[in-house]
Parts: C-alpha cells; sequence; structure tokens
C-alpha cells in the first residue's frame, strides 16, 4: 500500500472507458462501408501526416476530413461519415462503474488524460456521460500537448492540483505509463477490468468496506 493515501485517479478514455475513438479497425470498417478500397493506402498516408495535428486541437474534424478523405469527390456525404466515426464509440460499461464507485467511495478526484480530437471529444463525453464523474479533462486538443509528451502530465497534476505521490494512473499503452512513472505517477497498464480492480487494491483502492 502507498505511503501516502491516493487522491487522484489519472486514466485515459479510449482503450480503459471506451474504445478508441478512430483507430486503425474504425478506419478499416470505414473503408468498406464506404467502399474506399482503391484509396485505402493514400488516405493512410494521409491519415498519419495529419492526425497529429488534428489530435493537438490544431485542425478541426472538417479540415482533418478535408485532408483525408473528402481531397477529391466522394458518392457520400461528409456528415454520413462524420456520423459513422461517432458511432464507433462504445463504452466499457465495468470500468464506468468501477471508477463511478471508487470515486464515491474513497472520494477521488478523477482526471481524464486522453489524446483525442475535439469533436470526438465532447461527442464522447456527452454521449457516456463522463461528465457525471470525471472532474478534470486534459485532453490533448484542449492542452496542445499529446502523449508521451511528459508536459502533458505536468498540465494534470497542477489542475488537478496533486503531488504524483497521490496518483495512480490507469492507461492501456504502457509507454505513457513508462513516461508518467518518470514524474513519479505509479501507473496500471490496463488490460482488463478484474487485473485493473486488483491492483488498484494494492494501493488502498478497494470497494471492500
Amino acid at each position: 500500500m502507498a505511503s501516502r493515501p491516493i487522491t487522484t485517479l489519472f486514466l485515459d478514455i479510449g482503450g480503459v472507458l471506451l474504445t478508441n475513438g478512430w483507430d486503425r479497425r474504425a478506419r478499416r470498417r470505414a473503408v468498406e462501408k464506404f467502399g474506399l478500397d482503391e484509396d485505402e493506402e493514400e488516405m493512410s498516408e494521409r491519415h498519419h501526416l495529419t492526425f497529429d495535428t488534428y489530435e493537438e486541437g490544431k485542425l478541426t474534424l472538417d479540415e482533418y476530413l478535408t485532408r483525408v478523405v473528402f481531397y477529391r469527390e466522394r458518392p457520400f456525404s461528409r456528415e454520413a461519415f462524420k456520423a459513422f466515426m461517432f458511432e464507433q464509440s462504445q463504452p466499457y460499461p465495468e470500468m464506468i462503474d468501477l471508477i463511478r464507485n471508487l470515486k464515491r467511495r474513497h472520494r477521488l478526484k478523477i482526471a481524464a488524460v486522453s489524446n483525442e480530437g475535439r469533436d470526438l471529444t465532447t461527442h464522447r463525453i456527452r454521449m457516456f456521460g463522463l461528465g457525471s464523474f470525471i472532474d478534470l479533462f486534459i485532453v490533448s486538443c484542449f492542452v496542445h500537448y499529446r502523449k508521451p509528451d511528459a508536459d502533458i502530465y505536468r498540465i494534470a497534476l497542477d489542475l488537478a492540483q496533486a503531488t504524483p505521490s497521490e496518483v495512480v494512473y490507469i492507461e492501456d499503452r504502457s509507454l505513457f505509463v513508462e513516461v508518467a512513472r518518470g514524474w513519479g505517477i505509479r501507473g496500471i497498464s490496463h488490460r482488463d477490468c478484474e487485473s485493473t480492480r486488483a491492483a488498484l487494491e494494492q494501493w488502498g483502492l478497494s470497494l471492500e468496506k
């Protein structure tokens, strides 16, 4: 158990609370749905050249789509494509319930530390009620830094007004856990709800009375 009580949880959104917003698998489904097989290679290159800028909040979703999908005339509308993008987000109810219950039981402060574009972020916050239990959203599109840039963790600590020893970070990408560890933040490489629950219990964050 930690020498000081944990007061704050940092957690990723995609891969922890929800599915990823716009990952390789979602893009592949878009290629299949909209018949974009002939353009898939070029679109993939355009995505990788553009997506970091979108996630840093320096492009709107429409600007991203103009560069990646609508750089040529398409037989489908921009609105239909955006609707498909939003539909890819699905919740992990067990994880959402776990975080809600831990917050209530231990009076924790919850901060999302996430890489995501603005339009997807706002949609996901509203669609899944994330604002009802997450206190702070340190998202790349809001703060203009992306993980693994260490500055995003500095901002998260400042906004949460927490010391590293008071924080546990739940993240599905081990590299990001390692970077946060450089700030003295203990982390859990999330695989599933049960293993994360067990890891949290080691730091005194149990739901048992």
